[in-house]
């Protein structure tokens, strides 16, 4: 019996094995299909022109090794070295001394400091020395297409590049970017890019490839259309309690008032006075042998927003502040000399 037994499991194995390949096949042709119908349909594309660029695009196994393991899965302690470096706080200065107009002119019209913009630009592309080598195409195809847990989102955003390539006149075949699909000064993703890129240098383009006088304009407009808050704090360090472990909840969005929160054990240093009525959230760092808590408030949920990490966030706050200094000082020396 046993020796009739094996043959028979394995060609049942086989039959599943094969029965699983096909309906993936079919469900993938299905995913397609509908991807190509919507873009028709609804966006008034040919198909030839989506079917083609579809067959242009190659699954690329490095942007799906890449988004399982980002930075962002590090612990702080870990994480922040790679960002908090005297040699990117440099740079954010001279690009700072370089586009003062231009900040200044995106701090008055968007409520958003310049240390901010600055900030961001400078953890995501360095200033623009690092704006990604993947195709554009290719990451979201194969993010779209081949990794189930976020081919929903990544399906989206292959759609708003489509729409996006042909609003802009840009060639999809050329563009480069990120592992996610996010491309240049302040990588933007597509639908980002669609809804929150300006023309902020007024020439008529929205370039936020090339021009950084547009990247800076549009990182505002994103941080403002998402509520941030002018001359409103951002983040609050915590003086070390037990009880602010306890406070540390799942989530990002702020849903408790800073009043609800000093009811549940909430301790602000004694030198912070925030108003009660505002919403806050309670976040730990993982330092080497202890966490740190802080305070975040409206604006550092807004940072969330750009990407949906307190390490991110917390980096870019930390970062900010280190370039007001420097900007402060520089500032200063210029006056004494």
């Amino acid at each position: 019996m046993l020796n009739l037994l094996r043959p028979t499991i394995a060609a049942s194995l086989i039959i599943i094995g094969a029965t699983t390949v096909s309906a993936a096949a079919v469900a993938d042709q299905s995913e397609r299909e509908a991807f190509i119908s919507e873009l028709v349909e609804k966006h008034q594309f040919t198909r030839a022109e989506v079917t083609g660029l579809l067959q242009q695009a190659q699954l690329n196994n490095d942007v799906l090794e890449a988004i399982q393991r980002p930075w962002e899965a590090k612990p702080w302690h870990q994480y922040y070295p790679i960002f908090l470096t005297e040699k990117r706080l440099d740079a954010g200065l001279r690009f700072w001394a370089q586009h003062e107009e231009t900040l200044a002119r995106a701090e008055q019209e968007y409520g958003v400091p310049a240390e901010v913009i600055v900030a961001i630009i400078g953890v995501e592309t360095f200033y623009g020395s690092y704006l990604g080598n993947y195709p554009v195409l290719d990451a979201l195809y194969t993010l779209g297409f081949h990794y189930p847990p976020r081919s929903t989102f990544f399906r989206s955003e292959l759609r708003e590049f489509f729409l996006l390539s042909r609003e802009e006149g840009l060639n999809p075949r050329d563009l480069k970017g990120s592992y996610a699909g996010a491309m240049g000064f302040g990588q933007f993703i597509s639908s980002s890019y669609r809804y929150y890129a300006v023309d902020f240098d007024g020439d008529g383009v929205r370039d936020l490839l090339t021009n950084p006088v547009d990247a800076i304009g549009s990182v505002a407009n994103y941080f403002s259309r998402h509520g941030w808050q002018h001359d409103a704090p951002v983040a609050v360090k915590l003086p070390a309690a037990e009880s602010h472990a306890s406070l540390v909840t799942q989530g990002l969005k702020p849903e408790k008032s800073v009043a609800e929160l000093n009811a549940q054990g909430l301790q602000l240093p004694a030198n912070v006075a925030l108003d009660a009525s505002q919403p806050a959230k309670v976040f730990a760092f993982q330092q080497t042998d202890s966490n740190e808590y802080w305070l975040g408030l409206q604006n550092f949920y807004v940072i969330t927003r750009y990407n949906h990490s307190p390490l991110y966030a917390m980096v870019v706050h930390q970062f900010s502040e280190q370039l007001a200094q420097g900007h402060r000082s520089s500032e200063e020396q210029s006056s004494a000399e």
